[in-house]
């Protein structure tokens, strides 16, 4: 039996954990020398059913954080039936996989193929836009133009706010949101068409403050003031943080508690809060199983890097759990801080960590590195032609056990 085959997205999910291996076991007889990128479906499903069941509205999983097939098995599996989608492929994608899913088209700028797709082909009804070109747009392409005709046909319209720059790991404020006064004019343009009207924000990905949606909510509420339209639906994004070995986070019940305090204080009769989180319902349940290449000192070579699964250790500087594995012997007590290197021929292939391992780290030892569940394997690219991999669904816990990965 080969444990490391690629799984099919038409697999159904896996409920016996015990037919799962475990990574050290499964380093020890596949003895692997490409990355292998190791997923958690229980606790992908662990940490989705306790988002579900604390957040006071609907959760949309941002599917933009991991697309793999196993992932969106497991995130619906832990009770997530809503999916935020940024493109055709997505839409796509989650509908052949999940046919029963509520699929929300989430991206501000659309081409006018992909807004056909989805309205005609995969009956998706929901869309973003920050301008009010892209309110022509949406309208001309799911034929709503008449007065009154979107609303007939389901359409839910939802205008993205802009948030002054907050403190995020990833600042979103740059790119895309309507500034105030715009985004009010904008939710008066778009109600007489909607079925269903929105207003969503962002407060930049990794936020540690939970006070940040507090804010950004009263932000939104001056411009549903302003607009003097009914509002269905405050989506407050994603964002929600999760540990790392130099970070931790309050507890989700913490930014519960202020989006719903900031949520009633609108006092919008009939609305619903959503949000779209992605990193808090994945980042645990994926790690990826590297090779040392060659030793220099304090820094290691590796078969994985920037333009692979490790991307975010480059120059965003997250600092990742890992472990050595050496099946064969045992390792030293003593550990060190290393830097890893990937095997690009680039010198920015560089990950600065710092790695702590034992003393003893040496050439054909393997490390696992973890909480990659979140925007690692997604953003691998096949530059210099390091593009192979493989993955294995594993029945181990999260390596850094965070209240959602718990749960």
């Amino acid at each position: 039996m080969d444990l490391l085959r690629a799984r099919a997205a038409a697999a159904p999910p896996r409920h016996d954990l015990s037919a799962l291996p475990a990574v050290e076991a499964l380093v020890a007889v596949a003895r692997p020398e490409e990355p292998m990128h190791c997923l958690r479906p229980a606790a992908i499903a662990g940490a989705a059913a306790g988002f579900v069941a604390g957040f006071p509205g609907e959760t949309l999983y941002a599917v933009k954080c991991n697309p793999e097939p196993a992932v969106l098995r497991a995130v619906w599996e832990g009770g997530v039936r809503h999916f935020d989608c940024a493109s055709a492929g997505e839409v796509a994608l989650v509908r052949g996989l999940l046919p029963e899913a509520a699929i929300h088209f989430m991206h501000p700028v659309k081409a006018r193929s992909a807004i056909r797709e989805a309205w005609q082909r995969h009956g998706v009804r929901d869309f973003v836009l920050d301008t009010a070109g892209e309110l022509a747009k949406i309208r001309e392409e799911t034929g709503t133009l008449a007065a009154g005709a979107g609303a007939a046909e389901g359409l839910g319209l939802f205008v993205r706010l802009a948030l002054p720059k907050g403190v995020a790991r990833y600042d979103l404020s740059g790119k895309f949101g309507a500034e105030p006064e715009a985004a009010a004019a904008l939710l008066r343009a778009a109600r007489p068409q909607a079925a269903r009207l929105g207003l969503c924000f962002h407060v930049g990905s990794q936020c540690l403050e939970p006070l940040a949606w507090r804010r950004a909510l009263a932000l939104a509420g001056e411009v549903i003031r302003a607009a003097g339209v009914t509002v269905d639906v405050v989506d407050v994004g994603g964002g929600f943080p999760v540990a790392y070995p130099d970070v931790t986070p309050p507890p989700l019940g913490a930014f519960f508690a202020e989006i719903e305090a900031g949520f009633e204080a609108l006092a919008l009769p009939g609305a619903v809060l959503w949000a779209e989180p992605g990193r808090a319902l994945v980042a645990g349940g994926g790690s990826v199983v590297v090779q040392v290449q060659q030793r220099r000192d304090g820094a290691l070579y590796v078969n994985d890097g920037v333009y692979g699964t490790l991307s975010d250790a480059g120059a965003p500087g997250f600092v990742f759990p890992c472990r050595l594995i050496r099946p064969d012997g045992p390792v030293a007590a003593e550990s060190q801080d290393f830097v890893l290197f990937g095997p690009t021929c680039d010198s920015a292939d560089r990950m600065a960590g710092p790695f702590r391992l034992p003393a003893d780290v040496r050439e054909g030892d393997w490390i696992e590195i973890g909480q990659l569940g979140a925007y690692g394997a997604c953003l691998r690219t096949a530059f210099n032609g390091f593009d192979r991999a493989r993955l294995v669904e594993v029945r181990d816990r999260p390596m850094l056990e965070g209240e959602a990965s718990a749960a």
